[in-house]
């Protein structure tokens, strides 16, 4: 782990996997700041207290304590910290659940240089908490209802079946919600959806 405290911005980041932190690490420190790997919870939470931290990254994924109990007992401690969540693709209905408890972006795996740089310019750059509302009106009801049950990990053939839809209309219909809410992939969605207070069980 890093050494001393200074008074660059420093960043959190956890993950079981040691070859994925020295991948991370290196890319973040490409953007001048200082960066903590932590290979569990446990030892990011002993850190916390005592060291500086400006932004955690966690995987949601991890043994013992996975990453959503992380934020849950980080938000104690620190309640205004950033987080950033790394999340897989079936991992829709946790992804939600992370942004309820205070999680602000994702990073999707397969982790990407340019995505995780982006993403953590982008937290860095608004913790301020200058938020853009999204045009949650240009949604129809029956897109709206179609939104909730894709935060809820549904299927389109799950979703199809409930509507008594073709399989191919549901999947017209997820693009036409990505597009007007301007969302390029799942965890854009997911993120977008979150901003609008979209509940993920009604």
């Amino acid at each position: 782990m890093d050494g001393e405290n200074t008074e660059r911005t420093t960043v959190f980041f956890v993950d079981d996997h040691e070859d994925v932190r020295e991948v991370v690490r290196r890319t973040l420190e490409d953007l001048d700041v200082e960066v903590a790997c932590f290979g569990s919870a446990q030892q990011c939470l002993q850190a916390l207290p005592s060291r500086r931290c400006d932004l955690l990254i966690t995987d949601l994924r991890m043994p013992d304590v996975d990453g959503l109990e992380l934020i849950r007992q980080v938000k104690v401690i620190s309640p205004l910290l950033p987080t950033i969540v790394v999340t897989g693709y079936g991992d829709v209905k946790t992804a939600v659940e992370a942004m309820k408890l205070g999680a602000i972006e994702f990073v999707e795996k397969p982790l990407s240089r340019r995505s995780l740089q982006s993403a953590v310019r982008s937290v860095l750059a608004r913790v301020s908490g200058n938020g853009q509302s999204r045009p949650v009106h240009a949604l129809t009801n029956l897109e709206r209802e179609t939104l909730v049950m894709i935060l809820d990990g549904k299927s389109n053939r799950e979703i199809a079946d409930i509507r008594h839809r073709s399989r191919r209309t549901v999947e017209d219909e997820r693009r036409r919600i990505m597009k007007k809410l301007g969302a390029e992939n799942l965890i854009d969605l997911v993120h977008i959806a979150s901003a609008m207070d979209m509940s993920v069980s009604q």
